[in-house]
């Protein structure tokens, strides 16, 4: 599996982390913190040469 793939598949898991944390009414801090980490992953992935 390339890097590609796995930014990929660790920037879906993350998705889903923040939109159940919101969805089962996690503190607004929570759901900022994972929102960030998710930014970081898409950064990575944008930063990954094909």
């Amino acid at each position: 599996m390339s890097n590609r793939d796995v930014l990929r598949k660790q920037i879906e898991e993350k998705r889903q982390k923040m939109y159940d944390a919101y969805l089962n009414g996690s503190n607004y801090n929570n759901v900022v913190k994972i929102s960030q980490e998710l930014d970081a992953l898409l950064n990575r992935l944008n930063n990954v040469v094909i």
